[in-house]
This record gives C-alpha cells, sequence and structure tokens, in this order.
C-alpha cells in the first residue's frame, strides 16, 4: 500500500501488525533527550545564534550527519549505519536535543552509539561555550524563558495543549527523557510485553526519577517530569486501562487510537491544523481543513506519534518512564526492558509481579512514585521491594540473552547502578536533594558543573 492510500480500518491494524518479527530480527532502540545550555549564563540556547541550536546541528555534521530541512531550517540530522539502519537527532520542542538511535542487537552496541553521539556533542557543544545535562525536568528557567524551536507541529501543539491541561507545555519545553524501543514475535508476544511494561511502568519511574527540582528550587517531588504527565491531556496519556482487558491486541489500540483527538496532518512542508479533530472523520474525507481528502498511511503514522501514553505501540513497543540522566542510565534503561521482555522466562517472572494488581493500583502507583519514588506502595508492597525483583529479574534476563562483547562480557553489567539504586532505596532524585542541601548549599545552579555531559 502507498504512503498516500487512503486507509482502512484493517489498514490501521495491519500497520502495527507489520511490526511482528521473529525473535532472531528482534533488535533494541534507544532514545534520550537532554538539555543545552550556555556555559556563562546557563540559560538554553535558542535556535539561532552563533551559539545556538543550528550552530550545533551545522557542527555535528563534520560526524557524517546529514541535515533534514523543514521551511529553510535544519530541524534534524540522520546518519545509516552499516547495516543500513538510521539514527537521528531531533528537536524538542524548546530544544532538548534528542537522539534517536539506531535498531541495534544489543545493549553494547547501543552503549557505544550513545557513547560516540556525546563524545560528538561535547566538542562542538565546547567550541560553542555550550554543555547538555540530563536531568528530567528544567532545574533553572520558566515556560517563558525557553527558546521555542522552528518546527510546525510545535506551533500547533503549544495553542492546543492548554486547552487540555495544565502542564502540557511544561512537557513541550521542560521536560527530558530517557526511551527503549523492544520488539514482539506475535500479537500474544506484544499484548503480554505491553501488559507487563505498562504495569511496571512506574516501577522504572522510580528507579529513574531525577527531577526535583523547578526554577532554581525543590519541587516537592522526585520526578517532576511525570507528574507533569499527570496533567498533559488525558486523551492521549496514561496508564491505558484497556490494555489490561480481555480481548486486547492491535484491533483495541487502533480503536483507542482512533479516538484519539488530532493535531495535524503534513501536507508537504506545510503542517495543516486539525487540533481536536477526528481521525475518523479525516478517514471518510470529511474535515474542512482538508476538504476531500482522506487520510493516508503517513498520516497515521504520523497520529501515532502524538499518542503519549506511558508504553506506546507503533510497530514496536516505546517504554516512556524514566527521567533523562547520565550516561550510565541511557545504557541501563535499555537493558532493564530488554533484561525483562527479551528472554520468555524473565518475562513471565515480570508478568507474576504484577497480574494481580487492579486498575486502582495502576492508577494510585503512577501517581505516587512522582513524590515518593522507591518509597511507595502497591499492592502491599514497597515499590523499592517491586524494583529489587525487577532488577534481578531483568539481570537473570540478560544473562540468559547471553549477548558478548569483545571482552566477552555480558550485558549485566548495565545494571549495576539500578541495582545500587533498588538495594539503597535511595532515588538519583533523593541524591540530588542531599547535595543541594549539603555541599551545594542551595545552590542548583551547581547541577550544571557537577553533571554536565
Amino acid at each position: 500500500m502507498a504512503d498516500d492510500a487512503p486507509l482502512t480500518r484493517d489498514d490501521l491494524i495491519g500497520a502495527m501488525s507489520k511490526g511482528i518479527k521473529p525473535r532472531d530480527q528482534w533488535r533494541i532502540g534507544a532514545e534520550h533527550e537532554k538539555f543545552g545550555f550556555d556555559k556563562s549564563t546557563l540559560r538554553r540556547p535558542a535556535y539561532d545564534g552563533d551559539n545556538g541550536i543550528r550552530a550545533m546541528l551545522e557542527g555535528l555534521q563534520r560526524f557524517g550527519w546529514s541535515p533534514v530541512d523543514e521551511g529553510g531550517h535544519v530541524i534534524a540530522l540522520e546518519r545509516t549505519n552499516d547495516e543500513g539502519f538510521t539514527a537521528s537527532i531531533s528537536l524538542e520542542p524548546g530544544g532538548q536535543f534528542e537522539l534517536s538511535g539506531a535498531p541495534l542487537k544489543d545493549i553494547h552496541d547501543i552503549c557505544d552509539e550513545t557513547g560516540r553521539h556525546l563524545v560528538e556533542v561535547k566538542q562542538v557543544a565546547d567550541q560553542l561555550g555550550l554543555g547538555f545535562l540530563g536531568l528530567g525536568f528544567d532545574p533553572m528557567w520558566r515556560r517563558e524563558d525557553v527558546p521555542v524551536m522552528p518546527k510546525g507541529r510545535y506551533d500547533i501543539m503549544r495553542a492546543y495543549m492548554p486547552k487540555k491541561g495544565g502542564l502540557g507545555l511544561d512537557m513541550m519545553l521542560r521536560t527530558c527523557t530517557i526511551q527503549a524501543n523492544l520488539d514482539f514475535d506475535s500479537e500474544a508476544d506484544m499484548v503480554l510485553k505491553f501488559r507487563t511494561s505498562l504495569a511496571l511502568q512506574p516501577i522504572a519511574t522510580a528507579l529513574f526519577a531525577n527531577s526535583p527540582f523547578t526554577e532554581g528550587r525543590p519541587n516537592g517531588f522526585l520526578t517532576a517530569r511525570a507528574n507533569v504527565w499527570t496533567d498533559t491531556d488525558p486523551d492521549r496519556t496514561g496508564m491505558l486501562d484497556f490494555v489490561f482487558e480481555d480481548g486486547f491486541g492491535f484491533e483495541r489500540y487502533a480503536d483507542y487510537a482512533l479516538d484519539v483527538p488530532m493535531y495535524f496532518a503534513k501536507r508537504g512542508e506545510r503542517y495543516v491544523d486539525l487540533s481536536g479533530q477526528s481521525f475518523r472523520a479525516f478517514m471518510e474525507g470529511r474535515l474542512d481543513a482538508l476538504p476531500g481528502e482522506r487520510a493516508t498511511k503517513k498520516d497515521w503514522a504520523d497520529h501515532l506519534t502524538t499518542l503519549f501514553p506511558e508504553v506506546r505501540l507503533k510497530q514496536y513497543l516505546e517504554m516512556r518512564g524514566a527521567d533523562g540522566g547520565p550516561w550510565s542510565r541511557i545504557c541501563a534503561l535499555p537493558a532493564l526492558w530488554a533484561g525483562v521482555l527479551y528472554d520468555a522466562p524473565s518475562l513471565a517472572a515480570a508478568w507474576d509481579l504484577v497480574k494481580d494488581w487492579d486498575i486502582a493500583d495502576h492508577e494510585r502507583l503512577r501517581r505516587d512514585v512522582t513524590r515518593l519514588g522507591l518509597k511507595a506502595e502497591v499492592a502491599g508492597r514497597t515499590v523499592q521491594d517491586v524494583a529489587r525483583d525487577m532488577v534481578a529479574i531483568a539481570r537473570q534476563g540478560l544473562k540468559n540473552r547471553a549477548r558478548f562483547s569483545g571482552g566477552m562480557v555480558d550485558e549485566r553489567g548495565y545494571l549495576s547502578e539500578l541495582e545500587d539504586i533498588a538495594d539503597s532505596g535511595i532515588t538519583p532524585a533523593e541524591r540530588l536533594l542531599e547535595l543541594y542541601h549539603g555541599d551545594w548549599q542551595g545552590d542548583v545552579e551547581r547541577v550544571y558543573r557537577d553533571f554536565a555531559y
């Protein structure tokens, strides 16, 4: 089916089911965002200017990255590896720098890719007087202090977001995350992985909690980023209760996505504002902004990217629950989820952890971990206890995967930091608060010096 051919409902379901692939073709994708800052002022860089985001994108092209233009602006970079898979660097609305890595075979490759990227970014940033920081929420700057990037879809989203929630603009401008993308080999495999990972997503959120500051002060949260998602847009966020219902599969997710109001459709380089309108009506050619035009396969793919649940289904599953952080935790998140989801006994053990939790448990846990982290409770257990079990299950799963680096070391080492967090019960956010109240003497600016890449 061509990208511009009209869609049927079966096409929508088929577009996701095409992600099914045999186990020997499974890959792992890692994504992470980070805040740029001017080393002299700590302010977030604008797009233009001698040391702006455009200059960063132009500087990185020396490493073999190819530019992606929109409306005369470079808004992304792409680079294809020796196996033909493409990684990209893209811009979030407030200039957050995102690496969307290529789909790779193991965590060793992911950590190599991440390290190479961070080294390249630092080389260019140093020349421009910029630094980059991995946190879940901007520790210093207000919304109005954050420059907005010149991408058409973001103008539409910025206008629509405040109509749906109080913190949508914070999500766009002041948050950074780490994500991991994983495959499935059947619809039943997708369903089990979706349910297990969705239930465990708040546990990962607690392990990676790393955003306790807002506008220079403690904000009362361990992960302000996760709290933002509780008041962004109820139509397209949350724990997706229907995933746990009997009969869930590709068809039910397609129906959910159809019911989520649209943001836009892209025609050439132009974004057409369709905010709040129905994709079903688009499929039937009933939108005034695009008279007579029917939604295409590309429109559906674009629409799926505007859904923001804690786990998102496209042609793979996206784990979306972790705050931005240092290089080590960028490697740790895909290791955690590959260990849990890519080994059948580990996946079964992880489902046993969560199978008796009800919908109220899921919703309460999602909110509680934003403030309490590993001290939250679910079904009579602390999140710390569940996190210990989850990390141990992942460790066994990685051992069973037996993917070795050139030094004959398997993937379990990437979990070491998470094991320390789970064993101690102290989140990264709490470590930052200890510094704030101790060595930093209440000076949040120290985070830029002590934790920049």
